[in-house]
């Protein structure tokens, strides 16, 4: 039973956060099954993040800044920003810029509840301490997804040199604060809460304006209003 309630709790935060992000696409719903796949290629891709790490430790070292922005946010954010791009950028369901939010936030709560799973077993876990796994760790890998993917919906919805533009923003952006949030978890150990709290804050504040944006560039957005006129 408490086996249950830990994985329990260590999973719900990324299918909240998942379905949040499903019903703000205003426009044109994805198909759920596309959704679910994408959020369990997050769960994929844990193993060779992993790997990865682990060889780049051995290389480079525990050193706090290539710690948190080469070993953690560079070796996660290029991952998940390669498996969307080759599998989710060119197929016929990324049909507005909203979904590549969607997407790119699926990948992320897939990785991230995995990560919250293994931690949440392997330390024992409370449920105060997965509350605070779920407002930062779940949460920021949110965030950096939306990120990520609204870039992508840029890059898809652009030509030339502006798609190539966005396409480096998708990936380069999410890095850089991945990397800013993990050094400050990492490296701040008194007030560290007068740090990640304003950063999260700005974090949910430019995504939730970002979704905003994207979901008024829909294509879907007239064709909407007309049937309602």
């Amino acid at each position: 039973m408490l086996f249950f309630s830990i994985a329990t709790a260590a999973v719900a935060p990324g299918i909240a956060l998942l379905t949040y992000f499903y019903l703000k696409d205003k426009y044109d719903a994805e198909p759920l099954h596309m959704v679910i796949k994408v959020f369990c290629l997050g769960f994929l891709i844990v193993l060779p993040v992993m790997i990865v790490q682990r060889g780049l430790s051995m290389w480079l070292g525990d050193g706090s800044f290539v710690t948190a922005f080469a070993i953690s946010a560079g070796v996660e954010e290029a991952l998940k920003w390669f498996v969307l791009f080759h599998m989710i950028y060119n197929h016929t369901e990324f049909d507005e810029p909203y979904d590549g939010i969607l997407y790119a936030a699926a990948i992320s709560l897939g990785f991230a509840t995995v990560e919250n799973v293994i931690f949440a077993l392997a330390s024992h876990a409370s449920i105060t301490t997965l509350l605070i796994r779920a407002l930062l760790p779940v949460s920021g890998h949110a965030m950096f997804g939306v990120m990520m993917g609204y870039y992508l919906g840029r890059a898809k919805f652009s030509t030339g040199w502006k798609s190539r533009k966005f396409l480096i923003y998708s990936l380069v952006l999410p890095f850089f604060w991945h990397g800013v949030y993990d050094w400050v978890l990492d490296n701040v150990t008194q007030y560290w809460l007068w740090y990640i709290v304003p950063l999260m804050a700005f974090l949910w504040y430019g995504g939730i304006g970002k979704m905003y944006r994207a979901n008024s560039r829909s294509p879907f957005r007239l064709t909407e209003a007309g049937r309602r006129d």
